[in-house]
């Protein structure tokens, strides 16, 4: 076996090396842009000729939601571009390929747990451009399997967690939207999950829903980051609504995934968002004081 992750400077990339690394070291290359740039089709057919893998993980994707209302091209060559380059090379060579997407995919006007069977109807240009990624793939590798995910954060990179820690060190009141509801995902429990699908000896192929267990909005989840932190008697968090705060992209109001099927296909065990915002943030904490 041997292992390619893609985007492997990022919250997932950094979390994959870290567990992959203590279940079975050595197996693995991690690459990034400056490595491997997957919007050039010559350049990452010949690497992974070269390079002898059995799987590729794609963890590679622009993900700033709002500025790729702008950014449509850029949006477009990674999402999807990169997507089809990947799993042409994965398809020439034999490559079996895991491939992270998002609940974005959806438009949120519901009421219950999205399943994997549930149809997709993105509302943005991020949405619209991970589902074409999606299909391009099933097209290329119909042996591939995809795992969608959502309001992921990491103590690597930039994200809401660190975002609302460094806003309440700075203020005395922040303002946070209380009617989008989703589930905070630890990017390291993300992380497990698939390296248990990697290094499992069946291959399932389809898509897969993984989040956290439990149910918040970006207020519950802004409370709960100032509180385990520390922080909560020093900052006033305000729910405010959608319209209060209006941005570019369009996002889905309800986004929680069903993680049925992958519990029942992978015997994953999904820790509840808060107990893994806790960990996360023990280690946020540690980083910070240079321990």
């Amino acid at each position: 076996m041997k292992i390619l992750v893609t985007g492997a400077n990022g919250q997932l990339g950094n979390e994959l090396r870290k567990v992959l690394e203590k279940e079975r070291p050595g197996i693995t290359d991690y690459v990034d842009v400056a490595d491997l740039d997957i919007t050039e089709a010559d350049a990452v057919n010949t690497f992974v000729e070269n390079g002898g893998y059995s799987h590729i993980i794609n963890c590679a994707a622009y993900t700033a939601v709002d500025r790729a209302e702008e950014d449509k091209s850029l949006c477009m060559a990674v999402n999807v571009t990169g997507v089809r380059n990947l799993a042409s090379a994965a398809a020439e060579n034999g490559v079996r390929m895991l491939h992270v997407s998002t609940d974005y995919v959806f438009d949120g006007n519901t009421c219950h747990a999205y399943k994997e069977s549930d149809k997709p109807a993105p509302q943005s240009v991020y949405g619209n451009t991970k589902r074409a990624g999606e299909t391009v793939l099933m097209g290329l590798c119909p042996d591939a399997i995809i795992v969608r995910t959502g309001w992921l954060y990491s103590s690597f990179g930039n994200n809401f967690v660190k975002t609302m820690l460094r806003l309440g060190r700075e203020k005395g009141a922040i303002s946070v939207v209380c009617d989008q509801i989703g589930t905070p995902t630890y990017a390291a429990d993300l992380a497990r999950m698939i390296a248990t699908i990697v290094l499992s000896p069946r291959w399932v192929e389809g898509t897969f829903h993984f989040s956290d267990e439990g149910v918040a909005s970006w207020y519950d989840f802004a409370c709960a980051i100032m509180d385990l932190s520390g922080l909560g008697d020093k900052v006033t968090v305000r729910p405010i609504t959608t319209p209060d705060y209006p941005t570019p992209a369009t996002r889905p109001v309800f986004s929680v995934l069903d993680k049925t099927k992958v519990k029942a296909t992978y015997g994953v065990t999904i820790p509840h968002w808060r107990t893994s915002l806790a960990k996360c943030l023990s280690i946020i904490n540690k980083n910070n004081n240079g321990q």
